[in-house]
């Protein structure tokens, strides 16, 4: 990770409003606005692989809606473009909450990335677009949908689609992003920022918005504790900030904390199930095969994201809650000190075998 000042970056309340809780994440100096939203459905995404289908689109709904309305409210929208980078843009419903919090949608565009494959090792040799419809809209907000963990294909779409606004002699206001996805997207947009105003010195930045919490994840060469996580594909609380909702949720439960990834496969989740099912299934029999082999309370440690017998005054600063109130955090901090040792007494094992029934049980319907 490479983010200036990270050490000193606070996420600060900004809202409640209609079970939706919204942070603004402050301290870092950046040319751009972030947040993070917490609310029940998103929750519940997030911390079950059972959502899948439709409910991954519906869950993301009310926060997305609640969003929207504040700002609007701040006038950070008036004409609205939104850009559909297929397939991961179909799980954020944009256009809907636009249509509920009575925002003007001035047009839509659409693209499609794919991955090149050079001869004849079959490497990842590129990217490219292999469908494209894209409308100019001058002075609008450009409104995008997507999960973002690398952030190649969401860097490569959106270079092709500022380019097109140039051509056109047009000049885009700002940019709102909605996503699932970390620290190496605050990275990207920063330093994209930073470059479109360049040649658009009025660019307002971006205003990105992140469900549950901005994640981090395994970088080349790590594959975790487990063995099993992959580089830039699965997201992880280490270095990252977690939304104190979904902090208290997940370590509400035993075995969510314990899962390959925050969110999955967004794609595979809500469009091919079996596939999802076939990757949940897999890393927990992955589990069972490492059992002996895996360090639990290294694994535990790593999931938390900091050491097991970490202080109060260290937690707050590493969960970057300084500014909630302290009421809160030292709740919080007494349940993840509760749930630590709740489960120095659980094995891999128990949870593993606890996943792969309840998963096969909740989704056998799918399970062709």
């Amino acid at each position: 990770m490479n983010i200036p000042n990270w050490k000193d970056v606070t996420i600060v309340p900004e809202f409640s409003d209609q079970g939706v809780e919204c942070y603004q994440i402050q301290g870092g100096n950046f040319l751009n606005d972030y947040y993070i939203v917490s609310e029940a459905e998103s929750r519940k995404l997030m911390n079950h692989p059972e959502v899948v289908g439709y409910e991954v689109y519906k869950s993301l709904v009310p926060a997305t809606s609640q969003m929207m309305y504040y700002l609007k409210e701040k006038n950070k929208i008036t004409t609205a473009n939104i850009l559909s980078i297929l397939r991961g843009a179909l799980n954020f419903p944009i256009e809907e909450s636009c249509y509920q919090e009575h925002i003007r949608i001035h047009d839509m565009s659409f693209m499609s990335c794919e991955r090149v494959f050079a001869e004849p090792n079959k490497e990842v040799a590129g990217l490219t677009v292999k469908y494209c419809k894209l409308t100019s809209v001058p002075d609008s907000t450009l409104m995008i949908g997507d999960i973002i963990a690398s952030g190649d294909t969401f860097v490569y779409c959106l270079k092709d689609v500022i380019e097109a606004y140039r051509r056109d002699n047009a000049q885009l206001r700002n940019i709102v992003f909605f996503t699932i996805g970390g620290t190496r997207g605050i990275e990207i947009l920063e330093k994209l920022t930073a470059e479109i105003r360049e040649f658009w010195p009025d660019f307002e930045g971006f205003i990105v918005v992140y469900y549950e919490g901005v994640f981090t994840c395994y970088e080349e060469g790590d594959k975790g504790v487990s063995g099993i996580n992959r580089a830039w594909i699965d997201f992880i609380w280490r270095n990252g900030l977690v939304a104190p909702e979904f902090r208290r949720q997940t370590l509400s439960m035993r075995d969510p904390l314990f899962e390959k990834c925050t969110i999955y496969d967004g794609g595979a989740r809500r469009y091919e199930i079996k596939e999802h099912i076939d990757e949940v299934l897999e890393f927990w029999e992955g589990i069972l095969e490492r059992k002996d082999e895996i360090d639990f309370m290294e694994l535990l440690e790593e999931k938390l994201g900091h050491p097991l017998n970490i202080s109060y005054e260290e937690w707050v600063k590493d969960c970057h809650y300084q500014d909630i109130p302290e009421e809160q955090t030292k709740w919080l901090y007494g349940q993840e000190m509760g749930f630590i040792a709740s489960v120095k007494n659980c094995t891999l094992e128990e949870i593993a075998n606890t996943r792969i029934r309840e998963f096969s049980e909740a989704l056998e319907k799918y399970n062709i």
